[in-house]
């Protein structure tokens, strides 16, 4: 399966760059504004509406419409891991784990990881995805990484201006 990862240093601590991450404000802050984004619902892993943080089991309806062509695209998006920042476990680092259950891809699989570095904070994105189209997707999917490339550039070009001083 094709994967695709981009690494940035943040300006800023791990629990203050986890916190934004863990929200659906954050979500939107970080999404580029030509994906169109749109926030259809969010559920919290017991069904409860529009939780503060985005727990294990949560899941985000929504749709987007990149550069505003062709239809919205309906994506469904369920957090499946969250391992929160935690001084005491394995080393100062979290991650949590998305994986659409509905949407334009066969597979998408999106892991977020931080990793504490002093007063910084290393971001890790990894998505492992399938595209559509069955072996025709398959022999297309090592050329997607360059329609990810900006997407993820641009999320990592917020993250670092949010947190600068």
């Amino acid at each position: 399966m094709p994967t695709y990862r981009r690494t940035t240093r943040v300006p800023a601590p791990i629990d203050e760059v986890w916190a934004f991450h863990s929200t659906i404000d954050g979500l939107r802050e970080l999404t580029p504004d030509w994906m169109h984004l749109q926030i259809a619902g969010v559920e919290g892993p017991d069904g409860e509406p529009d939780p503060d943080v985005l727990t294990e089991g949560s899941q985000i309806r929504m749709s987007i419409r990149p550069f505003g062509v062709g239809p919205r695209q309906r994506w469904t998006s369920r957090i499946t891991e969250r391992d929160p920042h935690d001084e005491t476990a394995l080393g100062d680092r979290a991650h949590f784990i998305d994986e659409m259950v509905g949407g334009p891809f066969r597979t998408w699989e999106h892991t977020h990881a931080f990793y504490a570095d002093v007063e910084e904070t290393l971001l890790v994105d990894t998505v492992a995805y399938r595209l559509p189209f069955g072996p025709l997707g398959d022999a297309a999917g090592p050329f997607a990484k360059v329609g990810f490339e900006g997407m993820f550039q641009d999320r990592h070009r917020r993250t670092i201006s949010r947190f600068e001083s």
